[in-house]
C-alpha cells in the first residue's frame, strides 16, 4: 500500500501532499518539453474563503513549477467581458474561474464562454459532454486528450495512487466490482464524479438532498458509458453500507457524515473544504484521506500541460495538412 502520513490502529491517514508528490514528476516533465513557461489567469470575483485559498495555493505552485501565474480580482458584474478579452489574449494559455460566482445557472453561463483551448477546468461544453460521453479525446486519430474537471480528476487520482484501480483490468475497467458512494450531486463536482467512476466501471450511488442515483454501465459492464437509475427511497442508511469506497463533499460546516453506516474497512475521502467525517470515521474506515486540496492544485497544471500540448498537435496537424 502507498506511503501514510499518519496511522491509527485501524485507519491510514493519508495527506493530499503526499499524493501531489507522486504526480509532481509528470508534471515536471511535461512542463519541461514546452518551448517556454505556461501563463495561467485565474479570476477571482467572490469573497469565498475557499475561492481564496484556492486561488493563493494556484500561485504558490505555480511560482514553484516555474509557472507564469496571475490572480486577476474583478467585480462579478464585470466577469464575462474579463473572460471574453482572456479568450483572445495569445499571451494567456489557460484561464480558472474561482467558483461560486453567482450560485446559479449564469456560473454555468461563464463555463461555456470560457475558450475550450484555455479552460484547465475542464468545464466547457466540449470536456463535460466528453465526460458523460465516456469520449477520452478530442479527436477521431486520438492524439489530442480531453480534459476532465480538476476536483473529480484529483479524486481518480487518490483512487489510482491508493490502488483502487485494478491495473490488471483493461484501461477504463479497472474499476470493476467496486461499489462507491458519492455524496453530492453537483454539476462542478459531485454528477461528473459519478460520472467518471461509473465509466470506469464502478456501481456509484450518488447522494443529494433529493435522493440517491445509481450510475453504472450495466450489467457486466456491456455499455460503453454509464446509465442512470433512481433510487427510490433510499438514503445513506441503504446505499453506504454497500460501499467499499464513500466519498464526500458537501459544503458548509453543518453536515456530518453518519460513520454508522460504514462498512467495516471502506476508503473514505473527503473533498468538502469542512470537514464532513468526524474522529469516529477512523475507528471504521481502512484508509482516510481528510482533504485533497493540493491534489486539485498539481491535477490543474497537469490540465494546463495538456491543453497547451493538445494546441501544439491541433497546430501540427493543420500544417501537415497544407
Amino acid at each position: 500500500m502507498a506511503a501514510e502520513s499518519h496511522m491509527s490502529a485501524s485507519c491510514k491517514v493519508i495527506l493530499a501532499g503526499t499524493v501531489a508528490k507522486s504526480l509532481q514528476d509528470e508534471v515536471t516533465e511535461g512542463l519541461s518539453q514546452l518551448e517556454t513557461a505556461p501563463s495561467l489567469v485565474g479570476f477571482l470575483a467572490n469573497t469565498d474563503p475557499g475561492a481564496r485559498m484556492y486561488a493563493d495555493w494556484t500561485a504558490r505552485t505555480c511560482r514553484e513549477n516555474g509557472v507564469k501565474f496571475e490572480l486577476r480580482e474583478v467585480d462579478r458584474e464585470d466577469l464575462e467581458g474579463h473572460i471574453l478579452t482572456a479568450n483572445h489574449d495569445d499571451g494567456i494559455d489557460g484561464i480558472i474561474v474561482y467558483y461560486p460566482i453567482f450560485n446559479d445557472r449564469q456560473d454555468q453561463y461563464l463555463q461555456q464562454i470560457t475558450d475550450v483551448s484555455k479552460d484547465v477546468e475542464g468545464l466547457s461544453h466540449q470536456y463535460i459532454f466528453n465526460l458523460y460521453q465516456n469520449n477520452r479525446f478530442l479527436d477521431e486519430e486520438k492524439v489530442q486528450k480531453s480534459v476532465l474537471p480538476c476536483t473529480p480528476l484529483a479524486v481518480i487520482k487518490i483512487l489510482e495512487y491508493l490502488r483502487i484501480y485494478n491495473t490488471i483490468l483493461p484501461y477504463g475497467n479497472r474499476l470493476f466490482g467496486h461499489s462507491i458512494t458519492v455524496v453530492n450531486r453537483s454539476e462542478v463536482v459531485g454528477r461528473p464524479l459519478a460520472a467518471l467512476l461509473a465509466n470506469d466501471g464502478a456501481c456509484v450511488y450518488s447522494v443529494d438532498l433529493n435522493g440517491v442515483q445509481q450510475f453504472t454501465r450495466g450489467e457486466g459492464i456491456k455499455k460503453k458509458r454509464h446509465e442512470v437509475v433512481e433510487k427510490e427511497g433510499w438514503g445513506l442508511q441503504d446505499c453506504v453500507p454497500l460501499s467499499d469506497v464513500v466519498i464526500s463533499g458537501v459544503p458548509g460546516d453543518s453536515f456530518k457524515f453518519p460513520t454508522e453506516f460504514l462498512r467495516d474497512g471502506a476508503v473514505c475521502i473527503n473533498f468538502s473544504t469542512e470537514k464532513n467525517f468526524g474522529p469516529a470515521v477512523k475507528e471504521k474506515a481502512s484508509i482516510y484521506v481528510p482533504a485533497i486540496g493540493k491534489v486539485t492544485i498539481i491535477v490543474l497544471l497537469r490540465n494546463l500541460v495538456r491543453i497547451v500540448q493538445n494546441k501544439k498537435r491541433r497546430s501540427a496537424s493543420s500544417t501537415a495538412m497544407t
